[in-house]
């Protein structure tokens, strides 16, 4: 039987694509399982409960490999609590991770491979490091704006001008606890 994994990092992120990609390639959709939690995550509710319910001939589709893991040690780790099952694991984008036949290159491209990806995550990580530090620097900080900042002037405005907290919040589409903070840094 195909079983499917689909996993993003974060609450705001959406399953659709993959859950799409892997109905496409044949997995029933009740037979998904689905979370929203890093990768970087050891326990993993859906994932555990996937890997426990897995029976001898399954097969576990993932549209790809960062989807099950982020390291090279995590990702192999899972793939042998799969095969204890006697299932196999197979990647939609990866072709090269498919342990579905007992071929020793199989195993041999997925060390080799799973190493690159780790290796290209672990790139990406110092870049943005060294680039935020880069920044900070020269008195740029990262990260998301600050609404009250931008706002602050605004919010002042329209509470002097005798609007109520409820229509400014409408008006600058800020949070209510934003507004409060704005006005309350106002009059410190």
């Amino acid at each position: 039987m195909l079983i499917g994994y689909a996993r993003v990092s974060t609450q705001e992120q959406n399953l659709d694509r993959q859950i799409d990609a892997l109905i496409k390639y044949g997995v029933d959709p009740r037979n998904i399982y689905q979370e929203k939690i890093t990768g970087t995550k050891i326990n993993r509710e859906q994932l555990n409960k996937m890997i426990d319910e897995l029976r001898c001939g399954d097969t576990v589709i993932i549209t790809d490999l960062t989807r099950v893991s982020r390291s090279t040690k995590d990702l192999l780790s899972i793939i042998d609590k799969i095969k204890e099952k006697e299932a196999a694991i197979k990647s939609i984008k990866d072709t090269w991770l498919d342990t579905t036949s007992d071929n020793p290159y199989n195993d041999f491209l997925l060390t080799v491979m799973s190493g690159l990806s780790q290796l290209e995550r672990d790139l990406i990580s110092q870049r943005t490091k060294e680039g935020l530090a880069s920044a900070k620097a020269r008195g740029r900080n990262g990260g998301r704006p600050n609404k009250q900042n931008e706002n602050a002037d605004i919010v002042e405005m329209l509470y002097k001008e005798g609007y109520k907290i409820v229509d400014i919040v409408k008006k600058t589409n800020l949070s209510r606890s934003t507004v409060y903070r704005i006005l309350n840094n106002k009059k410190s």
